[in-house]
């Protein structure tokens, strides 16, 4: 919503104006969690660069590979010469380095100064916002994190600072911050979540629609359910839950998974022909899959057609755009390359 003010006659009035959402972003995980980013980066393909990833220290926001991390803020930086539109984002966190989350928002001196601690970054590496990944708040994400039940109120807590660090930061740079996090792609996250309260701090909430398959032989980044085998969890299913916990769908990001997931399958198992991988489409899931009979190897994966399928999803619902993990893993960019001529 923007106003126009006009002077008619010599009386001030208001017109509110309603514009139509931009183009869906298109979000794009560039990991420096390893050392220097050695993919070559198409800024003119993506909105935003989510850097994977920042830790959490002593309640603080901390560059765990200082050394590499600033090479590759200056090099990420340097690509808005060709896409003055592009924004670099840190994402703090990740599923290894998510277990301290949860005593650095514990109170209210350690999230202020957690905050600060995260616009200080942003700041001094010239950076455009915080991204939170924090897997997961209020139940178990890696062995050993550290979660509560003070999680669910907590996490909210920490957007509203974050963003009133960033808001502060703003009024000396001018520079409007995007705040966004990666939520899990599942219905229960809610249960330990504020989703729809936590929403108003939020430019974005990343759904991880992947990573769905279990201990059985199932998609991992489906779409829909299927009718080959009764999943609890795919992408449509999350999508629906985070709209009726109150979160706005322009809001909402749908993952694409840029890998696949193999599994070895029991020497019955029957699906598939002939020698080689075999590639199927699940038209009722709108996933893809790769089946080698003589091996009995299951590969559940995303490839042009599905993430085409994803794509008009989120255009059909009118949701803010995609977001994948991670860049490296589509080195030719067939799959970006799909997510661009859809949704621009």
């Amino acid at each position: 919503m923007k106003k126009l003010i006009l002077f008619i006659s010599g009386i001030l009035c208001v017109i509110n104006l309603c514009y139509a959402q931009d183009k869906p972003v298109i979000i794009g995980y560039v990991g420096g969690y390893k050392g220097l980013i050695t993919v070559n980066v198409s800024p003119n393909k993506l909105s935003i660069i989510n850097y994977a990833f920042v830790d959490v220290r002593n309640n603080r926001a901390w560059l765990h590979r200082e050394a590499t991390d600033t090479i590759n803020f200056r090099h990420l930086n340097e690509l808005k010469k060709l896409n003055p539109a592009l924004r670099v984002v840190i994402s703090i966190g990740g599923w290894t380095w998510s277990g301290k989350f949860s005593d650095a928002v514990l109170t209210d001196t350690a999230r202020l100064a957690f905050a600060a601690s995260a616009a200080d970054i942003v700041g001094k590496y010239d950076l455009d916002g915080v991204d939170i990944d924090w897997e997961y708040p209020g139940r178990p994400g890696l062995e050993g994190n550290i979660y509560r039940p003070d999680d669910k109120q907590n996490y909210t807590l920490m957007f509203r600072d974050i963003r009133h660090s960033l808001d502060s930061l703003s009024k000396l740079t001018g520079k409007k911050y995007l705040v966004s996090t990666a939520a899990g792609g599942f219905a229960t996250y809610l249960d330990n979540t504020e989703m729809g309260k936590a929403s108003q701090y939020l430019d974005y909430i990343n759904l991880m629609t992947y990573d769905f398959s279990g201990n059985v032989a199932e998609h991992h980044t489906n779409l829909y359910n299927t009718k080959l085998y009764k999943a609890k969890d795919y992408a449509d299913n999350a999508v629906n839950a985070f709209i009726a916990a109150g979160v706005p769908a322009n809001k909402l990001v749908m993952g694409m998974a840029f890998y696949g997931r193999v599994y070895n399958l029991s020497p019955n198992a029957k699906r598939g022909i002939g020698d080689g991988y075999v590639r199927h489409r699940d038209r009722k899931a709108k996933a893809s899959y790769l089946y080698n009979s003589e091996k009995r190897q299951f590969i559940t994966y995303d490839d042009e057609w599905s993430v085409k399928k994803k794509c008009r999803y989120v255009l059909a619902k009118k949701m803010g755009g995609v977001m994948f993990w991670e860049y490296s893993s589509d080195p030719k960019e067939y799959l970006l390359d799909e997510a661009n001529a859809i949704l621009r």
